[in-house]
């Protein structure tokens, strides 16, 4: 018969030449090296039995058992799982032929193109082309589609070689595929000493490469430490012996053999390889399975880490802020400064101690908020949703609270010291008003009661009245201090002294004795007025005397008051102007020296004229209490407490210039630090907005403003520095500058603040960029465009002006392929939009859900990153992960404890097995596991 093969023409040589020209070498190395062929005689009847042990048959003579076809038939059958055509049974050489010929149709129907050769060779036991269409059944069904990460089969390559004169012309391409069982098997065999994989023959001769493929896969069944590359027999018959045992792979070489070779036969050592690669291509899939999973795991794992640190720095903020906010509103005042300037001085310590760690926390706070939303977002999981009461909203309200909490509690302290020193020096000046008005009555309600004018004399009568006229003067001029002492206690109640019920107690008593005073005066006056007809002689002078020294002896007692009055003042202007009226009052000093003169010559004359006339006159003026003695006295005193006065007014003068030095000295620094930070705050804001280069460049460009902004925190502790010495010398206004230490404390900590959540808005940005595979040119065209419609720069879009850059974007609602592809030229955007054209309500308001999730009502640059990247790129998917488990579950709907055990790092496998429910399906096994809705819930599809 004619073998339609020996009909169809060689192909002329093409891009395969080259890989003809190896086969014919090989051919003719085989003619002439007979260990190649007993190698390959060898290893493809072991291969072939290991096949055919399946269907309970085996061959003993590779080119004698093949030639009736029978066995080469059921080979192929095994090999391919399909089913051949039937076999004729006949012993004829008609039918061996036939046989042969199905065999051959059945090669050539799986793309293997066999040229000028036929079955006569296979029936008439030709050694060299039986070995060559093992080869090829080889090549095809256990090398073709090897593949190792890009390495694979080229559909349009193709093979051939020589054959006892025959071209065999293959297909695939035997290139590829030994190039990818190369590449698995050099990859494999890399982290292993002494081995290294360049070829199929002599960089196997040692040994140590079998048995790093086994020892990688099944490090328990190989001690590779303990091989050694110079005993290269014991090497191979080891990995023999195992791959027989433990892996079913049959032995298909001998040691001896291939160290006795000075080239092994490549084909024997391919095919026997081969087997390996099979036998742990299911534990690759495995691996990759879980890898899948353990990278999803890790992710969601790192995410829950993030939330947990989240939560518990916000319980720690909030607690802390619930704590201080009624210390802050305590408004329980004080009864003494001392006590009231402790509690400011606590609240210093509050402000410079306790505060700023805190307002790092908040800041911190905010940043890993939103870099956790951020990484939560590129994972493709669902936001993260604090607990009730701890969101950053809910932070920011009670910051907002404790500020202002701060804010009304440094006013009242300041109020409470201001108002107790005011008490203090009323208090003050009450007990001296009281002690001199005491000091004045002590004897007086005994003198008016006194009823001495009943055995005196007619003259002593006169004396008597007029002595009284002269008390009544006093206690008149007396009436005014004892309305200072009532008006002074009655402010004292009404700025509510601790003291008050004393104060009133005392005050009462002067008012009750000053009553007294007055009625007994009205009635002695009475009484004197009665006798006045029976008393004629009067002495005048010492009436004279009287009348007059007692507002002198007035004026020196409420002079020497007033020169031992305490004073407040707060400015330099206050001290001028009591300096000034102390020097107007120094000034009446010499018409004062003169009344006293004419006060004691009064005194000096009426002595001059009794001892003129022998009148015996008594020891003291009948008349006043005030005696030249007294008046003398209380003169020197008053001369005394004036330059006392000069020394004080001089020290609170010096005191208030020091103050007014503070003052300036503050107001310098602060004016230049106040405009200085607002300066920075704008150049932030503006170079938020033009953020030129790289994102990398901006990152470095901002973590360089922030050190240059850190490094001028000396300022600001020299401002504080100076702040504490004014607040030391209680000083509580400056008119030199407009800025306070709270200006400048919240203008530093917002500009930390601001820098620092500008840094992070990059970070995120870059995050966004490399998770997602955006390009450096994407970013600079969103943020392009997002500047451009910006307009106010302000750092969001309204909705209006958010559209508006969706469509410069291309972005089109109607256009779902061109909407999915993220931006277009600008030729492919009129296109595909009509004049007047708009993104449709109901897809624009599904966009804003997803970019303004608060409907605060715009859409800041981050949110805008998210969404592009989010429509311009691909993630994983639940989907995929559930694929993954599938895997590693045998293609079960559920999976077991022990299986995720055996796959999983013990880490996440525990973590899979304490959450996935139990699977409830009707071909549930023992302890099977829910991998699906596990999957659906790390996306936050489902409600596990």
């Amino acid at each position: 018969m004619v073998d339609y093969h020996r009909a169809q023409p060689a192909p002329a040589a093409g891009p395969n030449g080259d890989y003809m020209a190896q086969e014919e070498d090989w051919d003719r190395d085989l003619l002439l090296d007979p260990a190649w062929e007993k190698q390959q005689r060898k290893t493809f009847t072991a291969w072939c039995n290991s096949h055919l042990r399946k269907a309970g048959t085996q061959i003993e003579n590779i080119d004698e058992d093949f030639r009736d076809g029978l066995k080469l038939m059921l080979l192929l059958e095994v090999i391919s799982g399909e089913r051949l055509p039937k076999p004729e049974r006949g012993k004829m050489r008609v039918h061996k032929i036939n046989n042969v010929n199905k065999a051959l149709d059945f090669i050539a129907s799986k793309g293997v193109k066999l040229v000028s050769i036929g079955a006569e060779e296979i029936v008439d036991g030709n050694a060299k082309m039986t070995l060559g269409m093992i080869w090829t059944i080889i090549l095809r069904f256990a090398i073709q589609d090897i593949s190792v990460e890009g390495k694979g089969r080229d559909p349009g390559g193709s093979a051939s070689r020589c054959c006892s004169g025959g071209i065999l012309k293959v297909s695939f391409a035997e290139t590829s595929a030994k190039e990818g069982l190369l590449l698995w098997c050099q990859r494999k065999t890399a982290p292993y000493k002494n081995v290294n994989v360049q070829n199929f023959h002599i960089s196997w001769k040692d040994g140590l490469a079998f048995n790093a493929l086994i020892h990688r896969h099944r490090p328990e069944l190989i001690e590779y430490d303990k091989l050694r590359k110079d005993d290269p027999v014991t090497n191979l018959n080891n990995a023999f012996e195992v791959a027989e045992k433990y892996l079913d792979i049959p032995k298909m070489l001998d040691a001896e053999d291939i160290v006795g070779t000075l080239r092994p036969d490549e084909k024997a050592i391919m095919t026997y390889v081969s087997c390996f690669y099979h036998a742990f291509s299911g534990a690759q899939k495995a691996e990759t399975a879980a890898n899948r999973i353990c990278k999803v795991l890790a992710v969601n794992q790192e995410n829950e880490h993030l939330m947990e640190d989240y939560e518990k720095l916000a319980s720690d903020l909030l607690e802390w802020i619930k704590r201080t906010i009624p210390w802050l509103e305590d408004r329980s005042p004080q009864k003494t400064i001392q006590e009231m300037q402790q509690k400011l001085e606590d609240f210093r310590d509050y402000r410079r101690v306790h505060k700023p760690p805190k307002v790092q926390e908040k800041c911190q706070l905010e940043i890993n908020f939103n870099t956790l939303q951020t990484k939560l977002r590129l994972s493709n999981r669902p936001a993260f949703m604090p607990s009730e009461g701890r969101m950053v909203s809910d932070i920011n309200t009670g910051w907002q609270h404790l500020e202002q909490a701060e804010k009304g509690y440094e006013e009242w302290l300041l109020n409470e010291i201001r108002r107790l020193e005011r008490l203090d020096h009323l208090a003050e000046k009450f007990r001296q008003k009281a002690s001199i008005h005491e000091a004045w009555t002590e004897g007086k309600e005994a003198m008016l009661q006194h009823r001495d004018y009943e055995a005196a004399t007619l003259s002593d009568i006169k004396a008597l009245l007029r002595k009284h006229e002269a008390f009544e003067s006093d206690l008149a001029a007396h009436q005014d201090r004892v309305e200072q002492i009532a008006a002074i206690a009655q402010e004292l109640n009404e700025l509510d002294y601790y003291d008050s019920p004393s104060v009133n107690a005392r005050c009462q008593k002067i008012c009750d004795q000053w009553d007294v005073l007055g009625s007994l005066t009205h009635s002695r006056r009475e009484a004197l007025e009665k006798t006045e007809k029976q008393l004629e002689t009067i002495d005048e002078l010492h009436l004279e005397y009287a009348k007059r020294a007692a507002p002198f002896n007035n004026w020196m007692e409420s002079a020497m008051e007033d020169l031992q009055d305490m004073f407040i003042v707060h400015t330099i202007e206050e001290i001028e102007g009591l300096i000034a009226a102390h020097d107007q009052f120094k000034s009446t000093l010499p018409d004062a020296d003169k009344e006293r003169e004419a006060i004691l010559g009064i005194q000096r004359e009426a002595q001059r004229i009794a001892d003129l006339h022998s009148i015996k006159v008594a020891g003291n003026n009948p008349y006043t209490s005030v005696t030249p003695h007294i008046i003398n006295s209380k003169w020197e005193r008053v001369q005394q407490l004036v330059p006392k006065r000069d020394h004080a007014l001089l020290e609170e003068q010096s005191k208030q210039q020091s103050n007014e030095h503070l003052r300036r000295q503050f107001a310098s620094q602060a004016n230049i630090v106040g405009p200085w930070i607002q300066t920075k705050m704008e150049e932030i804001g503006r170079i938020s907005i033009e953020m030129n280069g790289t994102l990398e460049d901006q990152l470095n460009h901002l973590k360089q403003y922030e050190q240059s902004i850190v490094d001028y925190k000396p300022n600001i502790d020299v401002l504080e520095q100076q702040h504490q010495l004014i607040q030391e010398a209680l000083i509580f206004d400056n008119k030199h500058t407009n800025y306070t230490m709270e200006h400048i404390r919240v203008g530093w900590e917002q500009l930390l603040t601001t820098i620092a959540r500008t840094i992070n808005e990059v970070e995120n940005q870059i995050l966004t960029r490399d998770a997602k595979g955006i390009s450096q040119e994407q970013m600079q065209e969103f943020r392009a465009s997002f500047n451009h419609f910006d307009k106010d720069h302000g750092g969001a879009l309204g909705p209006e002006e958010f559209k508006a850059c969706l469509i410069s974007l291309g972005y089109d609602v109607e256009n779902d392929r061109q909407k999915r592809r993220g931006s277009v030229d600008t030729d492919d955007f009129r296109a595909l939009l009509p004049a007047g054209c708009s993104l449709g309500d109901a897809e624009f308001n599904r966009i804003m859900s997803v970019v303004d999730p608060n409907g605060s009502g715009t859409v800041t640059f981050q949110a805008f990153i998210d969404f592009m990247s989010r429509e311009t790129t691909d993630t994983d998917t639940a989907d995929q992960v559930i694929a993954s488990f599938k895997v590693l579950a045998g293609d079960k709907n559920y999976i077991t404890a022990a299986e995720l055990r055996r796959e999983l790092p013990p880490e996440q496998a525990e973590y899979c097995i304490a959450r996935m429910a139990p699977y409830r399906g009707s071909d549930a096994g023992p302890g099977a596991l829910d991998y699906k809705s596990f999957s659906t819930a790390l996306y936050g599809e489902s409600d596990l």
